[in-house]
């Protein structure tokens, strides 16, 4: 499946941007939560969250420091998919099981730097896992080639388990395929739709990508 990040539309018109995503048949909406401390940026917080369409699978990405404190209110602002950042707290554990019973699915992110081994003791407090293949917070990166290992990795991590296993960063029209071919369930994209130029176009352009890979 393909997520697509909204914070590179034009949010001054984000109902027509997300009119782009009905008109291609895309469900997710990914929204990047930054809070200048965790990663160098600061974007939106769950009133942004709460504007989407139910229409919409909310899929948020928490990029914030400590985030215990803070999960509630994406809860409550109809988040679908809720995920933490490994580094992002001492007890990552404790907050997956705070959001036990929410009713969101609970998703746990590993940046390029962090072994995916971390993410073994979460396992069975979480039903997705988000491998980075890039640094958070830094735009204009590239998709990091050692990507395809950590996926595999991952993979082997969670075979029997029903986790999703999605990536996130760098993704472009010009690599979909090989991404796409790397196995990952969910693949998560912004800026390679939301150019500025043809959205429609380029978000059907990946979802075909998608499409073609045979699900495992």
């Amino acid at each position: 499946m393909l997520s697509v990040g909204i914070l590179t539309a034009d949010l001054l018109r984000l109902g027509e941007e997300l009119s782009v995503l009905d008109e291609v048949g895309v469900e997710l909406a990914h929204v990047d939560v930054m809070d200048g401390v965790f990663c160098p940026q600061m974007t939106v917080g769950p009133p942004v969250v709460k504007t989407l369409p139910d229409r919409f699978v909310k899929d948020v990405h928490l990029m914030i420091d400590e985030p215990l404190a803070k999960v509630d209110a994406f809860v409550d602002a109809g988040a679908d998919i809720l995920t933490i950042h490994v580094e992002s707290t001492r007890h990552p554990h404790r907050v997956l099981q705070h959001l036990s019973g929410s009713g969101v699915l609970r998703g746990v992110a590993v940046n390029p730097g962090t072994p995916v081994a971390a993410v073994e003791p979460l396992l069975d407090e979480v039903e997705l896992i988000l491998i980075l293949a890039v640094n958070p917070g830094w735009s204009g990166q590239q998709f990091s080639p050692g990507t395809e290992r950590r996926l595999a990795d991952v993979r082997a991590l969670t075979k029997g388990r029903d986790i999703v296993v999605a990536v996130d960063g760098g993704v472009s029209k010009a690599n979909i395929d090989s991404v796409a071919s790397l196995g990952a369930d969910v693949i998560v994209t912004g800026s390679a739709v939301y150019d500025g130029k043809a959205p429609a176009e380029n978000a059907r352009v990946l979802l075909e990508s998608v499409a073609r890979v045979p699900a495992r």
